[in-house]
């Protein structure tokens, strides 16, 4: 019977169908293969070179750091601090592992069984428009990271696992989990500061370093690269909670952690701590911005957002915090004197006033000035409220606090501006109302505590202090506050430097054959050029009559300065402010003798250096020192050489000796006259509030026409320092205003508090100088302690005159004029001997 299993032809039937079977199957195997041969030769060609992983350099944040080695700024477009693998804590690695990829160490490079599981959920959620589920390994997860965008297809999936199979036989598991862990995007706390890579993660979420990170902290980490937002500290908490006590459960059960501490560590809170982005070094804005503008002028945006160089700047911190100090002071003791311009803003205090109040932008790096409402005015005083503070999270406190600014305390706001008028007010009250927003300082302590009523200036001001043998700026101030304005009023802003520039010019003069007894004309002077008639003034007017060129230089005179100029030529005054570095081009004409061409207040430091130096060009420099992310060197702003330096061993040698090889631009004994003229400047000139410094000082001062601009600008042998104070859109100061009385005390404050502790320098005499005896006024030898005398100092070769000499009096109109500005000049100068030019 047919199928009868006992009839032979049956079994050999079964047999040749199941051989047809075995063959289709073979066959249709064939075809599926060669299909996904097919496939796999199509979605592999043109993968990416997976090599150039052994040459990946990560985009890295660059770190500004003080002289000191404190941190000022870090810039990056991706903040990333990129570790060696062998750097990252165990507990990190761990928490990462158990989070992403529990078997890395053990498969090569897909997890199969992961895959499976992923398959077969992505099946059971066909049509309900969920994502579907990918099974990353870490492998793969830096396949598409470094080398694949982020498509969600099949064939993007496929490329990831061929690329996988490839990275892991051409690379060790180390190497691979270092990329990853340095290139994984970790989300961020607050907008704008986002962490790539674990070491950036650390310092963004908990000011750390991964090496301090706890179980719990690591364990945190590692679950954001699901989705950082999604586990945001504040935003979804809970959420965040669970998901990094799940990390925690999976390094219990990996055997990384003992169920105790696993237990220890969920109970904690989250205990982010976020590190804001930005400047850290407090008072450092102004000077880590021209860094930053330094370095892109020098190697370009790409190597200081993504090179991470090491920058070492030339700031000293504790003297920068000096400089804010004293330029903050005197800007305030001007615009006090001035009355009080009115509150910030207006806010109605409602419920709460706290709401409206913290959304009113406070000056971030004045954090001893408070923003406060006014809730209550009176003849006393005024009830303020004091702007709330902010939680971790940014959300604002819910504390309140008050506070009172007496009458007394805000005396000076009496005088006040209301609609463009100066009125003087006899109440608090009359001055400024409730819902009014206005600066609040606290003063003293304890039982003497107050508050003051203060206001933002409107005069602004620069002031850079600098090491004059190598071009070092140690401190330097832009202006009130840079979170007001990020002007930078010490480099960027040209302004007239007035007396402040007469130096230079005297310098060029006892540079090129004259000396500090020459005697220059102080008298009235027409210049004509074409249709133009100038006459310049001396400040306060009036004139002295023949001078010595250290009278002129002490008192500042103007008339005495453009006869000097125009006997010397402007030409020659030219090239001596170029090479002081005052201007790039100087055009030569009288009116510049009298500082009325712009520069910066960097420049005039600059230029003044020279002359504390005893004649030698420097470089003003911000920075010391740049590291590319290796640690190597590749800038030095101290070019130096040191023979011997680096001997191996002491065989009775020399001591080794720097070899300054910057350019002379001054004789040093000229540099060592403009000195000592300039100490006279302190001691009986226009600088004498600085003769209470106590330290050996030479220093000039300088105002402009309509004391629109205001200078001082001075050293000790050992540090340079200039201030310069006007308005930001030029107008007056004010009648009166002077260098002297307005710039000068800042100086002080600052050269006071910057000295202190400081053993006293003399300047130093340079070897062959001639010191003799000279009179005050004629300038011509004295007995040593005559009255009247002065000991000046001589070049070799030169002396004072055997006759009296007068520059410029050719230009002086009549005798009769000169003797009615100074019959005593006139009787000298009509019983000299040598003649008149």
């Amino acid at each position: 019977m047919a199928g009868d299993p006992e009839d032979p032809h049956t079994g050999v039937g079964m047999i040749r169908l199941i051989g047809y079977f075995f063959g289709v199957g073979v066959a249709l195997a064939l075809v599926a293969a060669a299909g996904v041969a097919l496939y796999i030769g199509t979605v592999s060609k043109d993968l990416p070179d997976y090599e150039v992983l052994a040459r990946y350099e990560p985009p890295v944040t660059t770190r500004v750091h003080a002289a000191d080695g404190a941190l000022m700024g870090e810039f990056a477009r991706e903040q990333r601090l990129f570790l060696p693998i062998q750097a990252i804590p165990d507990r990190v690695k761990a928490a990462f592992l158990s989070a992403e990829d529990k078997s890395f160490y053990t498969h090569p490079g897909i997890d199969m069984m992961g895959l499976g599981r992923a398959l077969l959920t992505n099946v059971q959620n066909l049509g309900s428009g969920r994502r579907p589920v990918g099974a990353s390994t870490i492998t793969q997860q830096v396949a598409k990271n470094f080398l694949l965008d982020s498509s969600v297809t099949y064939d993007r999936k496929v490329r990831e696992m061929i690329l996988s199979f490839r990275i892991e036989q051409a690379y060790s598991k180390d190497r691979i989990l270092e990329l990853y862990l340095n290139e994984i995007y970790l989300g961020f706390v607050y907008p704008g500061y986002g962490a790539y890579g674990i070491g950036a993660a650390a310092l963004v979420y908990f000011d750390k370093s991964v090496n301090e990170l706890t179980v719990g902290e690591a364990a945190y980490l590692a679950a954001l690269p699901k989705g950082p937002t999604n586990y945001h500290p504040f935003r979804h908490t809970d959420r965040a909670v669970e998901r990094r006590n799940w990390v925690i459960d999976q390094m219990v059960s990996n055997g990384y952690v003992d169920v105790e501490e696993g237990e220890r560590a969920k109970a904690e809170s989250l205990n982010v701590n976020p590190r804001r982005g930005g400047t850290y070094l407090f008072a450092g804005e102004y000077f880590t911005e021209e860094a930053r503008r330094a370095i892109i002028a020098r190697y370009g945006e790409d190597a200081l957002y993504e090179g991470g160089l090491s920058i070492r700047t030339t700031l000293d911190p504790a003297m920068q915090l000096k400089a804010r100090k004293a330029l903050q002071n005197g800007l305030i003791r001007y615009d006090t004197l001035r009355g009080y311009r009115g509150p910030i803003t207006h806010i109605e205090t409602g419920d709460d006033w706290g709401v409206p109040l913290g959304d009113v932008k406070r000056l971030s790096d004045v954090p001893e000035w408070r923003v406060a409402v006014v809730l209550e005015a009176s003849g006393e005083g005024l009830k303020v409220g004091l702007q709330p503070g902010r939680q971790t999270s940014g959300q604002l406190a819910e504390e309140r606090q008050t506070a009172f600014v007496s009458k007394a305390n805000m005396t000076w706001a009496l005088r006040h501006m209301s609609e463009g008028k100066r009125l003087r007010a006899d109440s608090p009250a009359q001055v400024l109302k409730p819902g009014d927003v206005v600066y609040v300082e606290k003063t003293g302590t304890g039982d003497d505590a107050g508050w003051l009523l203060r206001q933002v200036p409107e005069v602004s001001g620069g002031m850079v202090a600098m090491d004059p043998h190598t071009g070092r700026v140690l401190a330097m101030v832009g202006g009130f506050s840079f979170s007001q304005s990020e002007f930078n009023r010490a480099t960027q802003a040209y302004r007239q430097p007035g007396s402040a520039f007469k130096p230079i010019l005297y310098a060029a003069a006892l540079d090129n054959g004259y000396t500090p007894a020459s005697v220059v004309m102080d008298g009235p002077i027409t210049i004509r050029v074409g249709n133009q008639v100038w006459e310049p003034k001396n400040y306060g007017g009036g004139f002295a009559g023949p001078s010595t060129l250290r009278a002129g230089i002490e008192r500042s005179r103007n008339l005495m300065t453009v006869r000097l100029a125009n006997d010397m030529g402007m030409n020659l005054v030219a090239e001596y402010a170029e090479r002081f570095g005052v201007y790039d081009k100087m055009l030569p004409v009288l009116a510049m003798s009298l500082g009325s061409g712009e520069t910066t207040v960097m420049r005039m430091v600059s230029a003044y250096a020279i002359m504390a130096n005893g004649g030698k060009h420097i470089t003003p420099s911000l920075i010391d020192r740049i590291q590319d992310r290796y640690g190597k060197t590749v800038f030095k702003h101290d070019q130096r050489q040191c023979e011997g330096c680096n001997a191996p061993a002491w065989d009775g040698q020399s001591e080794p000796e720097l070899i300054d090889n910057a350019e002379q631009v001054l004789d040093p004994m000229t540099a060592y006259q403009i000195t000592s003229m300039m100490e006279g400047v302190v001691k009986r000139g226009t600088a004498t509030t600085l003769a209470e410094i106590g330290y050996p000082m030479a220093a000039k001062t300088g105002t402009t026409n309509d004391a629109r601009d205001v200078w001082t600008v001075g050293y000790t042998p050992d540090l340079v320092v200039g201030v310069y104070i006007g308005f930001d859109q030029p107008r007056s100061l004010g009648d009166g205003a002077t260098g002297g009385g307005l710039a000068a005390p800042i100086f002080k404050e600052f050269m006071i508090d910057a000295l202190k502790d400081k053993r006293p320098v003399d300047f130093r005499v340079p070897e062959g100088m001639r010191m003799i005896a000279v009179d005050r006024k004629s300038g011509m030898r004295a007995a040593d302690g005559a009255p009247g005398s002065i000991v000046e100092a001589f070049k070799p070769g030169t002396g004072p005159a055997d006759s009296y000499w007068v520059i410029g009096m050719d230009e002086y109109e009549a005798s009769e004029r000169a003797r009615e500005i100074s019959p005593q000049a006139s009787e000298a100068i009509s019983s000299g001997s040598g003649g008149l030019y």
